[in-house]
């Protein structure tokens, strides 16, 4: 790591004021100074990557942001990205909240030598509408004591970072507008090619990784041009912009942000730029609002993505992938109904009309209990299970490896008064105040498992059997995230998912094991209904 010098005196004052040892690493527009955890692992938290996007910046592509003189603190993670809070699972350490977001987070072994280790870059989840890279469960130290440089950052939500509209478009010198979020995500990646080599990451060996709205991320850089060249690998956990989650034509989305200027009755681009951030946020949420998504562009994306990669045309990259069984909840698709054979027959009808035979061939239920489970396997996939599939298959017909699993491990219960802290799917309360543990692995449970977080989650009571599957998940990712392969010492075999039509997963739990994939014949059905 390439650190500033200081003298030895001063450093043997600084050593005697505090137990974390300051550093201060050069970067290309000055220096930083963080701070040392346990003597081993290095944090930068709050780096600028861009210039605050506020004022005529508001709805731009990110800039790149001033040089400054003398040492700027690390020390506090910088505001989060303007948003609601739909989601209760979601704890900010971040200093409060600005349109004024474009910053990036750094955890490095202390002792890494400059340009030598492997750098994984999170992208946060949170439906593009909500999230931080300051969340602990993405905090970077636990993969820092597997010698790898951990790289989180805040990118732009909702209608900051999402809405287009034609004077936008107009004043583009691409001709495009919206997805300045994923934009700042690709800001960030070309600050890790110019910096991440200081604090001893290796810029040729950037994996990319997120959840939900995160893995859509990654899933859209593979398939953009934009991003060609910034990343090496990539890890997508519950999510794709693909089947349920396509982008929208850029005429589509211009309507939308036109409809929402009308709403507001700002009549130029000078209006809504004059909006202050709060007010701005105040009228995108109200239930009258249209809701912003990416864009088919003509700049972060030439084609929808879905064409990239039918075509096998997007970044050619080993990818690891997965989702979960509970991704989402039975009651999606019947409602307060009783769960009854009838109820989810009828509610199936209504859903797939002339195809509802079919559908109810591949999600049967003739009892209570099936019902539950076979609606909340229909709820999942049509949620987020077969966006992820689609991807994953898709990818595995190129040259590039691809491991793929199937996540089931339920949380534990949560522990006494911490219930009704947190959902047990984004954006819901289903399991606010249950002291037992959920049917299934619901949506976002992962991540604290995979990235060796467990510790920053006080709301579930972790048991051994727990730290076991963290200790298997971490172990498959820092392997994956080293090598492009999951497979380790002391870890399952996980072999690669194939190009035959039935592709191998792992079923990742405390006792992971490698099968044949199951239930394609759902995800077919579920395709045909998509693209028809």
């Amino acid at each position: 790591m390439r650190f500033f010098s200081v003298p030895l005196v001063l450093f043997v004052v600084l050593l005697s004021l505090s137990t974390s040892h300051a550093q201060i690493v050069e970067t290309t527009k000055g220096q930083v100074e963080g701070t040392t955890l346990d003597g081993n692992v290095q944090v930068f938290k709050g780096i600028p990557y861009a210039k605050p996007p506020v004022g005529d910046r508001r709805w731009r592509p990110p800039q790149p942001t001033d040089a400054w003189d003398g040492v700027r603190s690390a020390t506090r993670f910088g505001p989060r990205c303007m948003q609601p809070r739909p989601y209760g699972d979601m704890i900010f350490r971040s200093a409060g909240m600005s349109e004024d977001c474009l910053y990036l987070n750094v955890w490095a072994p202390a002792d890494a030598q400059e340009g030598e280790l492997p750098v994984l870059v999170y992208f946060y989840g949170g439906g593009f509408i909500a999230g931080d890279g300051s969340e602990p469960r993405y905090d970077g130290a636990s993969m820092a004591r597997e010698d790898i440089v951990v790289v989180t950052l805040n990118y732009r939500l909702g209608v900051f970072g999402f809405m287009a509209h034609p004077a936008l478009t107009a004043e583009s010198s691409e001709n495009a507008s919206g997805n300045y979020g994923l934009l700042d995500q690709t800001h960030a990646l070309q600050w890790v090619q110019s910096n991440i080599a200081a604090f001893g990451g290796d810029p040729t060996r950037v994996t990319i990784g997120g959840e939900s709205a995160g893995s859509m991320s990654v899933s859209a850089h593979m398939a953009s041009p934009v991003s060609k060249g910034r990343f090496a690998q990539a890890i997508g956990e519950s999510g794709a912009v693909l089947g349920s989650f396509p982008p929208s034509p850029l005429s589509e989305a211009e309507k939308t942000g036109r409809r929402f200027a009308d709403q507001i009755e700002a009549n130029s681009l000078s209006d809504l730029r004059a909006l202050s951030s709060s007010r701005l946020l105040e009228l995108a949420a109200k239930s009258s609002a249209p809701r912003f998504s990416a864009t088919v562009d003509g700049h972060f994306f030439q084609q929808p993505p879905a064409e990239v990669y039918a075509a096998g045309e997007q970044a050619r990259v080993p990818l690891l992938v997965g989702w979960n069984s509970k991704e989402s909840d039975y009651r999606a698709i019947i409602g307060d109904d009783p769960p009854t054979p009838d109820v989810y027959a009828s509610a199936v009808r209504d859903l797939y009309g002339d195809r509802a035979d079919r559908a109810l061939d591949l999600y049967p239920a003739t009892t209570w209990e099936e019902v539950i489970q076979a609606g909340t396997d229909l709820a999942s996939d049509r949620f987020i299970g077969y966006a992820t599939w689609k991807w994953s298959d898709l990818h595995r017909q190129t040259d590039r490896p691809v491991y793929r699993y199937f996540y089931t491990h339920p949380r534990p219960p949560m522990k006494p008064g911490k219930g009704n802290d947190v959902p047990g799917l984004a954006g819901t309360n289903e399991n606010a105040g249950r002291m037992t543990p959920p049917r299934g692995a619901v949506h976002s449970a992962e991540i604290e498992y995979a990235l060796g977080n467990l510790d920053t989650n006080d709301i579930y009571a972790w048991t051994p059997e727990d730290r076991t599957v963290s200790r298997h998940m971490k172990g498959y990712f820092a392997n994956f995230i080293k090598t492009g392969d999951p497979n380790g010492d002391r870890l399952p075999a996980w072999p690669n998912a194939g190009t035959e039509e039935e592709a191998m997963v792992l079923r990742l739990n405390a006792t992971p094991e490698a099968e044949p994939a199951r239930h394609r014949d759902r995800y077919l059905f579920l395709d045909a209904v998509a693209t028809e």
